[in-house]
Parts: structure tokens; C-alpha cells; sequence
């Protein structure tokens, strides 16, 4: 089974490298931490592991595909599809309190991890970053 996650993050920005950077590996982590944080017995590990595409991730070395959209509109639009296809998402916008002018952004959205044909739908068209 061929699982990955799609790390999509905006070049419209121009962020500096390790600002761009930052933000995909808050993507990428984030649905961990939104799961955890979601769980009311607190068994983390054993609910993520009984998920089959987490799972699958794991044991294949947690395959990432970096990305990139050119506004805001596009990963947004990109969040709302993978919502829509019940895959899981994290959205990033950032604080603002280093780039941006103390104005928050959405810079980073990873997807998945899931299987290849229901990623692909969604994010076949994007570039690599």
C-alpha cells in the first residue's frame, strides 16, 4: 500500500527558506498533535496505531511530498477537498510575529497521511517546492 502526506505550502509569500520550512513541519505534525489532544482515555499511541493509512505510513517511513500552491485561495481550497474526502488535514496560520507584518496567514496545509489514489485527486496538479 502505498501511503504518503502531502505537505502543500505557499511560494505567493516568499518566506524566507527556514520560514517555509518551519511551516511544512508544522503541517506535517500538526494532525499528531490535534489528534492527541482529541482523545478523551489519552491512549494516543494505540488509537493512532489502529488507524490502517497511519499505520501503513509508519511502517513505509512516513513518505512526504512537499508541494507548493501561489495564494491563500488555493490552500484553502485544497483544505476544504481533503475535508470533504474525509482525509485528515492540518492548516497552518502562522502568528505573524515574525514575517507578515503581526498579520496571521495561512501559509501550510499537510494532507494525510492516506493512500495514493485518494490523494492524487486532490493534489496531482501541484508542483513540487
Amino acid at each position: 500500500m502505498s501511503v504518503k502526506q502531502m505537505i502543500i505550502v505557499r511560494k505567493d509569500l516568499n518566506m524566507r527558506k527556514g520560514k517555509m520550512i518551519a511551516q511544512g513541519a508544522h503541517a506535517s505534525m500538526g494532525f499528531l498533535l490535534e489528534r492527541a489532544s482529541s482523545l478523551d482515555d489519552g491512549d494516543f499511541r494505540t488509537t493512532l496505531q489502529n488507524g490502517e493509512d497511519f499505520q501503513a505510513w509508519l511502517e513505509c517511513g512516513t513518505a512526504k511530498i512537499a508541494v507548493s500552491v501561489g495564494s491563500e485561495e488555493e490552500l484553502l481550497a485544497l483544505h476544504q477537498q481533503a475535508l470533504d474526502a474525509n482525509l485528515m488535514t492540518h492548516l497552518v496560520r502562522d502568528s505573524g510575529r515574525t514575517e507578515f507584518n503581526g498579520v496571521p496567514t495561512y501559509t501550510a496545509l499537510a494532507i494525510g497521511p492516506a493512500k495514493f489514489e485518494d490523494l492524487d485527486p486532490i493534489t496531482r496538479h501541484l508542483k513540487l517546492l
